[in-house]
């Protein structure tokens, strides 16, 4: 792994369609309650699609959050790494603001630019309408989100450290 790369932590989500807005509520509450080593980047993107290209390219890893359909109830964690996130077959698109991942990390391949490593934390939720705050189910699974990323920074030896006094999270949406 080359250290002078960065590791890029990406929200995604729409904050106006209610559990949608995962990716940036997590990385507010990393934000306030974590500081972060040099070399690791916190953007929260909302909805880019294919945007999201420079943001994956050059990077030791790329750590997503965001919401995803999968079995389990609302509020369950599926994380994806690497080749996973590619060799799946499509998921239908939640929503026509989704992000497109898959075709992004297929872009960073041709350009010769992919992220040493990606994993998608992603969060099953309750509902995708309109509105602006987080379900109770989805907004229980953050610190699992939080947790999940400090640990892989933890396993990176780029360990995030948690503040003595937790800043104020800007849920400016709310």
């Amino acid at each position: 792994m080359d250290d002078s790369k960065p590791i890029r932590i990406l929200g995604i989500g729409n904050v106006l369609c209610t559990d949608d807005g995962l990716g940036p509520y997590a990385v507010k509450v990393l934000e306030a309650e974590y500081a972060l080593p040099e070399g690791v980047e916190v953007v929260d993107l909302g909805t880019p699609g294919i945007d999201l290209t420079p943001f994956l390219a050059d990077a030791r890893m790329v750590i997503v959050l965001d919401t995803v359909r999968g079995d389990g109830p609302p509020g369950s964690l599926r994380l994806l790494r690497d080749a996973e996130i590619v060799a799946a077959p499509p998921p239908s698109r939640m929503s026509p603001h989704e992000p497109g991942l898959r075709e992004a990390l297929m872009a960073t391949e041709f350009s010769d630019t992919s992220p040493e490593e990606i994993l998608f934390v992603g969060v099953v939720p309750e509902s995708t309408g309109q509105g602006t705050r987080l379900s109770d189910a989805v907004r229980s699974a953050v610190p699992r989100v939080v947790a999940t990323v400090t640990a892989e920074l933890e396993r990176l030896g780029r360990p995030a450290v948690r503040r003595e006094v937790p800043g104020a999270v800007d849920i400016w949406w709310e």
